[in-house]
């Protein structure tokens, strides 16, 4: 009869593609019970939003088939979003997983809808998502998600996010002082304002918070990256070299800031004429992807130029509501579980090097002790 160490030995050969290590040592299987020949355990992915979560399944079932004497098999699969980002600050974030920052070198390549629909695209997997509108000067997420006449209450001395579509969202926008007014203030005050959305609102258990930032390398980019661990930045442009050029300045900052870069995506990549298959290449072509291979860095996804993004944008319904099928949707469904991938790599990295530090601390102490 089968053994519980022949299981584990089989789904041992199961290995996640991204993170390059098996599901077992990576504990991933839980609650393992045999008895008599009948299996059960719960196979616990990394993220809900993992482009490999099916074949990661399809191969824990092979394998488990190899093995002749079982008389049942029961499997249960769910998500462990993992933490991407330290959470031994006294900030008041230790709730949020992964924070990712999408940044841009310059204006106009539609950072904020890419970030919108990135966020409602994770939320869709199941992952709890957060979305905080960073842009002091020109908000825009509430009239993206037709929340123009949103609010945030304040509870206990902490903002109340507003909630729309299952996100939890924040923005300069909701306070309706500023909601036609222009925001007329200086670099300390902007950063003290982006400071209180991040640590005094009351994020609760988040997998994921999107942080949609204004394009360059100024004051709330900056404060970002020195306030709190986050997970990292996500860049995106457009084909055009004069976006991806000044992209390349927006990546320098965060490199020197030791700021991990999640990867690139390239929105606007080309536009497929209905009733066609044929892409047209409007704004160039291979902006993203030669940033991809400048710095080495992954390029998560191309976004279509499709004008049901821009109207829907413009009328507060997100064409991942509106059409969720359509292949603009479909593109950003693709870089989201391409972005939840690396957060799950960069956190698996993270755990390695907090596991080598301590066995770092506890060794210096035993020889500290012996002398």
């Amino acid at each position: 009869m089968v053994g519980i160490d022949q299981v584990l030995e089989k789904l041992s050969t199961v290995i996640d593609p991204d993170l390059k290590k098996d599901i077992v040592s990576m504990g991933m299987i839980k609650d393992l019970e045999l008895n008599d020949g009948n299996l059960k355990f719960t196979l616990e992915l990394t993220t809900p939003a993992c482009p490999f979560n099916v074949e990661i399944e399809d191969d824990v079932r092979k394998v488990i088939g190899e093995l002749s004497d079982l008389k049942s098999f029961d499997m249960n699969v769910t998500a462990k979003v993992m933490e991407g980002r330290s959470l031994d600050d006294d900030t008041g974030m230790a709730t949020v997983k992964n924070i990712i920052g999408v940044a841009s070198g310059k204006g106009g390549v539609g950072k904020s809808t890419v970030s919108l629909n990135l966020a409602l695209a994770l939320q869709q997997t199941g992952a709890k998502v957060g979305l905080l509108d960073a842009d002091i000067y020109g908000p825009s997420i509430p009239l993206m998600l037709g929340m123009k006449d949103g609010y945030m209450e304040v509870e206990d001395n902490k903002l109340q996010p507003a909630e729309s579509n299952g996100l939890k969202v924040v923005s300069f926008g909701f306070f309706a002082e500023q909601a036609h007014q222009a925001a007329i203030y200086r670099g300390p005050i902007i950063s003290g304002i982006l400071k209180q959305f991040l640590v005094d609102t009351n994020w609760s258990d988040l997998d994921y918070l999107i942080v949609d930032l204004p394009p360059g390398t100024g004051d709330i980019p900056l404060t970002l990256a020195q306030t709190i661990p986050i997970t990292g930045i996500l860049v995106v442009t457009t084909p055009q070299d004069v976006a991806s050029n000044v992209a390349v300045k927006a990546i320098g900052m965060f490199e020197k800031l030791n700021v991990p870069i999640i990867g690139v995506v390239e929105n606007m990549s080309h536009f497929v004429c209905p009733g066609a298959n044929e892409k047209h290449y409007i704004f160039g072509k291979g902006g993203g992807k030669k940033i991809s291979e400048q710095f080495n860095m992954p390029f998560l996804g191309e976004i279509p130029l499709n004008s049901g993004i821009m109207s829907g944008s413009d009328l507060g319904k997100p064409i991942m509501i509106t059409n969720p099928d359509s292949p603009s949707a479909v593109a950003f469904k693709t870089a989201a579980k391409n972005i939840a991938a690396q957060c799950s790599i960069l956190a698996a990295k993270l755990q390695q090097e907090m596991e080598t530090e301590k066995s770092s601390e506890e060794s210096t102490a035993e020889a500290s002790t012996s002398n």
